[in-house]
């Protein structure tokens, strides 16, 4: 190949590698049912706030003691940060009742975060699924 045909074939070759990172969004509402609702009370563990969604992991003990560990999904941070909800609210150690949607696929230990209600009465939104589509 000549020179001269090299800078097409390498615009084509930065075109596909620079989309490839959006394959990898998803959509919340293929993943979490928004008619379908769980709550557990729980022990944050730890926070992830980061893109392109957040993450809270939490501990739900059951009437045995027995202890599973919970992960929930959350908006991007950027668009919780306009709504108003920060990652200073939550903190490791705080023990909540959590909202969410359950996963399709079956998960049993993973939801969409909904809401976040503390002991002292306050509580935190993170609104619906269909809010927030195509604004990730």
């Amino acid at each position: 190949m000549t020179r001269r045909s090299l800078g097409p074939l390498a615009v084509m070759a930065l075109a596909l590698l620079s989309s490839i990172p959006l394959l990898a969004h998803h959509s919340v509402t293929a993943e979490f049912d928004s008619s379908k609702s769980f709550t557990v009370k729980a022990t944050i563990t730890k926070i992830e706030w980061v893109n392109p969604h957040i993450y809270m992991y939490a501990d739900v003990k059951d009437e045995n003691g027995t202890v599973t560990p919970y992960s929930f999904e959350g908006g991007p941070p950027g668009n919780l940060r306009r709504s108003g909800v920060l990652k200073t609210m939550f903190n490791v150690g705080d023990v909540v009742s959590i909202e969410a949607y359950i996963a399709k696929d079956g998960s049993k230990h993973l939801g969409l975060l909904h809401a976040v209600h503390f002991a002292d009465g306050h509580q935190i939104f993170f609104g619906r699924p269909e809010d927030s589509e195509g604004k990730n």
